[in-house]
């Protein structure tokens, strides 16, 4: 998750939203990104917005776009004893959104991307926020990440 604020110059400025995992969770106090699984049936980039409204209460009204930003990470998750595979995506939000956090996080930050950067350990996080920064920060790049809210490629 990001959002473009804007200095008193009028200089955009990206923020990434980190998330803090609560004590009772497994990598408890580890900042994060948005994650979870999909419920049965459900198509990924649905998921993936389900778990943002679950995490965040960020929905619809407060989301500017979605982009897929085509990666996939893969990681072996010792608690399950097996490979997990998980696309990831990216919601930039309204400049004024402020989370409403759910029992699975204690904590949330928004960070300037480099210092966002810095403060995640996984490497899948760390690519994540390169191509927020790298990608949908150029807006000729940009467009062709866009999702709609249903999942699908938007019409260019």
């Amino acid at each position: 998750m990001f959002r473009v604020g804007r200095t008193a110059r009028g200089v955009a400025r990206p923020e990434i939203l980190l998330l803090r995992r609560s004590a009772d969770r497994i990598l408890p106090g580890l900042w994060q990104c948005v994650s979870g699984s999909l419920e049965v049936g459900e198509r990924v980039a649905v998921g993936a917005l389900r778990e943002l409204r679950e995490e965040t209460g960020f929905g619809a009204v407060d989301i500017e776009a979605f982009y897929d930003l085509d990666l996939v990470n893969q990681f072996h998750e010792p608690s399950m004893d097996g490979v997990v595979t998980a696309a990831v995506f990216a919601v930039w939000l309204r400049p004024d959104s402020e989370p409403a956090l759910s029992h699975e996080h204690d904590e949330a930050r928004w960070l300037p991307v480099d210092e966002a950067h810095r403060e995640v350990i996984w490497p899948g996080y760390r690519t994540a926020i390169e191509r927020i920064r790298d990608d949908l920060s150029d807006p000729e790049r940009a467009p062709w990440f866009e999702l709609t809210l249903d999942g699908d490629r938007r019409p260019r």
